[in-house]
């Protein structure tokens, strides 16, 4: 074999190896995620919690604004959100969350803006999950539909962009993604929106409406993502998920998609109805 030849074989079996990881990290991840908030309640709440915590740290460390009084004014905030979530004062975890993000950036000695966007960021995962899950009749229902969307918009962009490649979505913020990934993407997402349907759990037409949506917010959560990695020089946010790198590099299109399917079912459906508001058309 020659040199030329050796190098796509080792790209190949690397990839064979990272997919591989993906996967069986998927099969104890997935399920986890899903009896977690199947129970719903401080069970759940606690789940978003950790991940908020990591997502906040993470981000801090990308952008070069991690120091223990940023970390810690921005995990006594997330924490604090939670509880008053977690006892259904959500006035007050809105004011929490405004002076929590002041503060922490005001100790920031420097990227004060960045800190700022990671603490919203990690704030808006956390709310908007624990809002959508809130609702006792369509809560899980919801969370499902979000969950499955970003499932199959990752599923599907992934081996549509390993198995058709052509041209890239954005190379400059993404070199690996491609339109055929994209579009991949986006079409199982209808088919999981189109199964939901099938089971009665929504109307067709909305549901695909809606499936449409969150695809696109999730893979540009994915894209916004990687453009903050690439600003800063980072390849993964960390290496804690065995062939995923980070919760970053694992949820950003979730709480890009979390967060805009929260925004639509608390205009629709209220503080107490997100998940109704967001699939009962």
């Amino acid at each position: 074999m020659t040199e030329g030849e050796a190098a796509p074989a080792a790209d190949a079996e690397k990839g064979s190896r990272n997919l591989m990881m993906r996967v069986l990290a998927a099969l104890v991840l997935a399920p986890a995620a899903i009896a977690i908030a199947y129970a719903g309640g401080w069970l759940w709440l606690g789940l978003v919690t950790l991940a908020a915590i990591g997502l906040y740290v993470e981000w801090l460390t990308i952008v070069g604004a991690r120091t223990p009084r940023v970390m810690a004014a921005g995990i006594m905030t997330l924490v604090g959100a939670a509880i008053w979530l977690g006892v259904g004062r959500i006035g007050a975890t809105y004011v929490l969350v405004v002076l929590g993000v002041i503060v922490a950036a005001l100790l920031s000695p420097h990227r004060r803006g960045w800190a700022a966007l990671g603490g919203c960021y990690a704030l808006a995962a956390l709310i908007a999950s624990v809002m959508l899950r809130l609702d006792p009749v369509w809560g899980f229902t919801a969370l499902m539909f979000v969950l499955l969307i970003v499932w199959a918009s990752d599923i599907g962009g992934y081996f549509a962009g390993r198995g058709i490649g052509g041209p890239k979505l954005w190379p400059r913020v993404s070199p690996k993604k491609t339109w055929a990934g994209a579009i991949g993407g986006f079409a199982l997402s209808l088919a999981v929106a189109a199964g939901f349907a099938a089971f009665g759990l929504g109307r067709v037409g909305p549901l695909l409406l809606l499936a449409a949506v969150l695809s696109i917010a999730s893979q540009l959560g994915d894209l916004f993502e990687s453009a903050v990695k690439r600003r800063f020089g980072v390849k993964d946010s960390s290496h804690i998920i065995p062939g995923h790198g980070g919760l970053m590099d694992r949820l950003d299109g979730f709480v890009a998609a979390v967060v805009l399917a929260a925004i639509f079912g608390l205009l629709r459906g209220g503080g107490d109805g997100v998940g109704r508001g967001l699939m009962v058309w």
